[in-house]
């Protein structure tokens, strides 16, 4: 059980990452379906980088007001080996007689990741609702006197939801949001959905 006792000085230590493919988005009732999450093993590093612009309006010499768009964020993550899991579930890869293969017709799957830090006090998790992400390169190296192991590193990119624009979330632990904390890994979170009565209230 992680400590809610101090506040986070550092983070280290990526682990519990885990993928949920975005299975069906219904526009009409503007809710989307995840598969169960599924874990990536090997995970050693993850940087996540926020995209948008600042546009400041100058007037009387100061600014004036300043319009800032969050347009998600772009991503770096690095793994012992992908699976191959992910190459078909999310690259759109198929496998025929146990070999994966890459063709130029896959189509990719949008899904959601989440992640926690050892290092991080309160334990705090992470998902990013809608991300997509692009085929990782192939790297090697001959063997030497010592063995390095090579990493695979996947670009992703996490956008706005288009039924409620969320793009991430956290959760920390406590006796409050023990519940969702504890189940955060069985399926992808979801905000509780407005109740509409009868007459078009909420």
């Amino acid at each position: 059980m992680p400590s809610t006792a101090a506040a986070n000085k550092v983070k280290f230590g990526l682990k519990n990452v885990y993928y949920a493919k975005i299975t069906a988005y219904n526009s009409d009732t503007q809710t989307y379906t995840y598969a169960t999450p599924v874990r990536i093993p090997g995970a050693v590093n993850l940087t996540i980088d926020p995209e948008g612009s600042s546009d400041p309006f100058y007037a009387d010499d100061i600014t004036y007001f300043n319009t800032v768009t969050n347009a998600g964020y772009s991503g770096d993550f690095e793994i012992a080996m992908l699976p191959d899991s992910f190459r078909t579930d999310i690259l759109g890869n198929t496998i025929s007689n146990g070999v994966v293969i890459e063709s130029a017709s896959d189509v990719q799957s949008e899904f959601a990741l989440m992640f926690e830090f050892t290092g991080d006090v309160s334990g705090r998790r992470h998902v990013l609702w809608r991300c997509s992400a692009e085929r990782p390169g192939v790297e090697g190296a001959t063997k030497e006197d010592t063995t390095t192991p090579q990493t695979d590193t996947l670009s992703f990119t996490a956008m706005a939801r288009e039924n409620d624009e969320r793009i991430k979330g956290h959760v920390d632990y406590s006796t409050e949001t023990a519940t969702v904390y504890n189940g955060w890994y069985n399926a992808v979170w979801e905000p509780a959905a407005a109740v509409v009565e009868e007459g078009g209230t909420t």
